[in-house]
């Protein structure tokens, strides 16, 4: 007889579709989905990075479709929810992982800027859960989890419409948790705090930065991509069935305040 803690974390026999999962956070998330044993269908913009996530992916023995679409398109977001949901032939899990991002000075924001932020980062995530809403509620319910940020509650500098949207999408979550509950379908969040992957290699490969990172993160070290596995097993298994609504953060600690003890 299987242990309790194995059947809530089980996902054998569920079936995912990841966004972004070219990307370093949503390929080691999709991976570790596969390794639970969900058949994942993973989604980029971009098909060099579609196949090495594929091989990543099935390195672990995952089952793997793949998927390319423009999630600035809200029709794309749909046809690719329906047709991933199509060669699955179920749709269990919806993980929210696409992002991007334009670090500038508010003053220097442009309207492309803007659009091109909200359009990925917030819009993309409405229309995607938005047309598997109905997929989930004819099967008995499902799971939503969106990538939020840590700066959807702390703000930073260069960062102003990155951290809007990752706001937008905090309180989206709230939002589609309380309209779907009747349907049995969890929308959860979590909002990591700063990541060490390519993408923010201009942060951390900075001298200045790096050494502010030490100073500000209580752990003293940004996270890897694996530190987020735990939160989202959590939220993409049978464990979180009473979680709805809520946002996790993985922070490293940043929210529990500062210190203003001088170091020894």
């Amino acid at each position: 007889m299987a242990r309790i803690t194995e059947k809530l974390f089980s996902l054998e026999g569920k079936t995912a579709l990841v966004t972004g999962a070219g990307g370093a956070i949503g390929r080691v998330l999709a991976r570790a989905l596969a390794e639970s044993g969900a058949t994942i269908a993973i989604h980029d913009f971009d098909d060099d990075r579609l196949a090495s996530a594929k091989a990543f992916i099935e390195e672990a023995g995952g089952k793997v479709l793949t998927f390319k679409a423009d999630l600035t398109d809200a029709k794309a977001c749909r046809s690719l929810v329906d047709e991933a949901q199509a060669a699955l032939g179920r749709l269990d899990i919806l993980l929210n992982s696409a992002g991007t991002n334009r670090r500038k000075p508010i003053l220097e924001v442009t309207p492309e800027d803007f659009d091109a932020i909200i359009d990925v980062n917030l819009r993309s995530i409405y229309f995607l859960s938005q047309a598997a809403q109905p997929h989930m509620a004819a099967q008995g319910g499902g799971k939503i989890v969106n990538i939020s940020s840590l700066s959807a509650k702390h703000a930073f500098n260069t960062i102003s419409v990155y951290a809007a949207s990752k706001a937008g999408v905090s309180q989206l979550t709230k939002a589609m948790a309380r309209e779907w509950v009747d349907d049995n379908i969890q929308v959860n969040a979590i909002e990591p705090g700063f990541v060490k992957t390519e993408f923010t290699r201009p942060l951390w490969d900075d001298e200045y930065r790096s050494e502010w990172f030490r100073r500000f993160i209580p752990t003293g070290r940004l996270a890897n991509p694996e530190e987020l596995i735990g939160a989202t097993l959590l939220l993409a298994s049978p464990a979180s069935s009473y979680i709805t609504g809520q946002a996790i953060v993985v922070d490293g600690g940043v929210l529990t305040g500062a210190t203003w003890v001088k170091p020894e």
